[in-house]
């Protein structure tokens, strides 16, 4: 079976957004009264969700309303700087085009909040690039839940083991798998690769470039 379609994560997969978003979660940090991470903790941090990013930055002692109260001042804070380093990862938009060319159907999956999500892509992607763009939110589980993956597969008429999915975490992986598509990991994104192979990778390419062949024979199928 060819693969037919592809999900993307946003972060760390198609996007470089690691300096923006530590930046407004330092920034929300501080309003809130709690002390600020270096920026190398935040690839660990990101890739769950926003609520998911505070409960790991926080004090262990932080309570759900402490999160509340920062993921409130992020929404904020975020919303006036998401673009300030944001920009595509070298070779991604390349490769995006070629995959369009060759008639893949094409999704982005993120855990940002859904509003952050489309605005992201459409910032910096062509109008029409990718056929869906959904971020969390009531309708799309945050990752690694597979409805949202499985929900594209629905919408797109595929089937889930004719589809791939790009990711840079172990929750991108363990999405893929849940979902029944075949898991590949960016090795530039945010994680290692032995996390991403430890968690379900069937390959992981280390530019972009090096995705088309997996796709053409059918990487990682039985």
């Amino acid at each position: 079976m060819g693969t037919s379609a592809i999900i993307f994560d946003l972060d760390g997969t198609l996007l470089d957004t690691l300096q923006d978003v530590a930046d407004a979660a330092n920034a929300s940090l501080e309003t809130c009264g709690f002390p600020a991470r270096p920026i190398h903790d935040y690839p660990d941090l990101i890739g769950g969700g926003v609520r998911h990013l505070f409960r790991k930055a926080l004090p262990k002692d932080a309570g759900e309303a402490d999160i509340d109260t920062c993921v409130a001042a992020f929404r904020e804070i975020y919303s006036e700087h998401w673009n300030d380093s944001t920009a595509p990862y070298p070779g991604i938009p390349e490769l995006i085009a070629l995959l369009r060319e060759r008639g893949l159907k094409m999704a982005v999956l993120s855990n940002k909040p859904h509003e952050f999500t489309i605005r992201c892509v459409a910032a910096h992607f062509p109008e029409g690039t990718f056929d869906l763009v959904a971020g969390e939110g009531p309708e799309t589980p945050a990752k690694p839940d597979p409805t949202g993956a499985l929900g594209i597969a629905e919408r797109f008429g595929c089937e889930p083991a004719a589809m791939a999915f790009l990711g840079d975490s172990d929750i991108d992986m363990h999405t893929a798998v849940r979902s029944g598509m075949r898991p590949f990991g960016a090795g530039w994104g945010f994680r290692s690769k032995e996390e991403l192979f430890r968690c379900g990778a069937i390959a992981v390419v280390d530019h972009p470039r090096e995705l088309p062949p997996l796709l053409e024979r059918g990487e990682g199928e039985e």
